[in-house]
């Protein structure tokens, strides 16, 4: 049976002063999407988010799409005695990204995690779909509403999709849905961590418009896991109403050893 969007209460959102009504128009912005792996490097073996903080200020993105990133942990706070005490996608943003929005995805009795998004912009309204399928792992699409000087609205929605091929199939359709509802004029951003090692998803995602930063560029998605010796194409950049320029797959260290799925960089015209 198809599942259907679900829309929970959404997770305070952290918001920017308004853009003024002057501001001058931005046409080009960087993006990064990044599997966080809880703030963990590959197979649990350190702690490494303040690492990771390091090296995704380095990039100077303006939009970050965060999969995996841990809300609250107890039981991490007491192992760890760098473990922050603020959610982690709130000690990712620090004082580079004023706004920030959660979507939480799974909870569990130590805490949850789910998919975050850091921005320059101020974010006008956010929701968290459930494309949860019965008897499989909690999954969500963050859908957030950007004010980019020059531009009205711009579109993103942070990915984490299934491990199942059926499930994220169900979970594609449900994307696309949401990409209905949307105005067909304005530019849309879809990130994150697609679990898509068959490459079935250009075939559904196409018809809704988009097109892959890194199969526009280079004829195939980016190898993005496992993070040291990355095959898998699992990761993504996705666009509508909006042009990829110099994607880049940041699989050097220290990216190699700061989580188990290798980051992409996409810088976006308008």
């Amino acid at each position: 049976m198809p599942i259907e969007l679900q829309r929970p209460p959404t997770a305070p959102i952290t918001t920017a002063q308004a853009l003024p009504e002057q501001a001058p128009a931005v046409h080009r912005l960087t993006v990064l999407t990044v599997n966080t792996h809880k703030g963990f490097s590959a197979l649990n073996r350190r702690f490494v988010l303040p690492e990771l903080r390091d090296a995704v200020r380095t990039v100077g993105a303006d939009v970050v799409f965060l999969q995996e990133v841990l809300g609250i942990h107890r039981g991490h706070g007491q192992r760890y005695k760098n473990w922050s005490d603020v959610p982690q996608y709130e000690f990712l943003a620090d004082s580079m990204w004023p706004v920030f929005a959660y979507g939480r995805n799974a909870v569990y009795p130590e805490g949850d995690h789910g998919n975050a998004l850091l921005s320059k912009f101020p974010i006008l309204r956010h929701e968290n779909l459930d494309v949860s399928v019965t008897g499989h792992e909690e999954r969500g699409l963050l859908h957030s509403v950007l004010a980019v000087p020059g531009h009205g609205e711009v579109h993103t929605v942070c990915v984490h999709l299934g491990l199942r091929e059926a499930q994220r199939h169900q979970q594609l359709l449900l994307l696309c849905r949401l990409l209905e509802t949307l105005d067909p004029a304005a530019p849309v951003i879809v990130a994150g961590d697609f679990n898509d090692w068959r490459l079935r998803a250009d075939a559904v995602l196409t018809g809704c418009g988009l097109q892959e930063a890194f199969v526009q560029a280079y004829g195939a998605p980016a190898r993005s896991f496992p993070a040291r010796w990355p095959l898998l194409r699992l990761d993504r950049v996705y666009l509508r109403n909006a042009q990829a320029q110099a994607p880049n797959a940041l699989s050097r260290k220290p990216w190699s050893h700061l989580s188990d799925h290798v980051p992409l960089a996409v810088e976006v015209q308008l």
